[in-house]
């Protein structure tokens, strides 16, 4: 009995002086519990289909309401590696009030114009609901809340339409960010043709791409003029990364994108942008040299890490993350 007491009361001291150095080491005991939180959730999946898609959106459509935007990128034509279009649809149809939404580019290709972006759409096969593209009427400036670069961003006037918004995005190399994840979506996705695009790219013209801005600026650019996006919706807006298909070019390259070296890896989502755009980079980061090599080659070359730094550094996520597989 009397060694049964000092087992219990030597718990219970060393239980009380364990949770003396969690306090004193965090600095309170709801400092304790944010520190065993602070973990965002990014959920994965290997089954790149229509059922995998869904399975993982059911996963973080809480705060999806009202009239929602898809957000895809509709790519050039017959482009080889843009998402497949019967997985697309299918969110599409399971998400109430939704449509898919884009914008017209800043470069002179097939979606520079309304009437040719339409034209694309069929081509691509995206006709399979109403496309809506945001710039279509113009553009309005929303702000960018504690930007160093940027104080306000253009995008399509049709954006304010809208109650919440999915990322859906194609993961893959890009000719100037390096990769095009969720935030390179809707930074340069959202942003409208003629204004908001040319503020991103610092560009003096549409013609002239050895003169736009590159590196690290670039990079800067984009993350505040996703800032802009995700502060409007709040959270309204979830994030979806396809890694499928990973040529380094993005679907902007159309026919002319470089063949594809990476092995398909599956779909991360989350509600958290930095997480799924990081979780992303780590999962593609750990791919046997042979198909990395390319890819790593055009992130790093364009100095796209920037992307992850600098929207930790304006608290845009988390870069710390629990990976759930579903």
């Amino acid at each position: 009995m009397a060694n049964d007491i000092s087992r219990r009361n030597f718990l219970q001291t060393g239980a009380i002086a364990l949770g003396t150095v969690a306090v004193s080491r965090f600095g309170g005991i709801s400092d304790v519990f944010a520190a065993q939180q602070e973990k965002s959730r990014v959920f994965f999946t290997n089954d790149i289909s229509a059922a995998g898609l869904l399975r993982v959106y059911s996963h973080i459509n809480q705060g999806i309401t009202g009239k929602v935007g898809i957000k895809v990128h509709t790519g050039e034509p017959h482009g080889p590696n843009i998402l497949p279009r019967d997985m697309v649809k299918a969110l599409q149809q399971r998400i109430a009030n939704s449509n898919l939404v884009e914008t017209n580019t800043l470069y002179k290709g097939k979606r520079y114009t309304t009437a040719d972006h339409r034209e694309t759409i069929r081509i691509n096969g995206w006709d399979f609901c109403p496309v809506d593209i945001m710039d279509e009427e113009g553009a309005v400036m929303i702000p960018v809340k504690g930007g160093k670069r940027f104080k306000e961003m253009s995008v399509g006037k049709h954006m304010l339409n809208y109650d919440s918004m999915v990322v859906l995005t194609h993961f893959k190399g890009h000719a100037m960010g390096g990769f095009g994840g969720s935030l390179k979506n809707i930074a340069i996705g959202c942003a409208d043709g003629p204004i908001g695009k040319k503020m991103v790219h610092a560009a003096p013209d549409n013609e002239h791409y050895e003169s736009w801005l590159k590196g690290e600026p670039f990079q800067e650019n984009m993350v505040e003029s996703a800032k802009a996006t995700i502060d409007h919706f709040g959270k309204r807006i979830v994030y979806i990364n396809v890694l499928r298909n990973m040529s380094v070019d993005c679907d902007c390259a159309g026919t002319n994108a470089a063949p594809v070296k990476a092995r398909d890896l599956g779909i991360l989502a989350s509600t958290d942008l930095l997480a799924v755009d990081q979780a992303s980079i780590d999962m593609v980061y750990k791919l046997p040299e042979a198909e990395l090599h390319d890819l790593k080659e055009r992130i790093e070359s364009r100095k796209g890490l920037r992307q992850l730094s600098y929207m930790k550094e304006l608290n845009m996520g988390n870069d710390r993350y629990s990976l759930i597989t579903l």
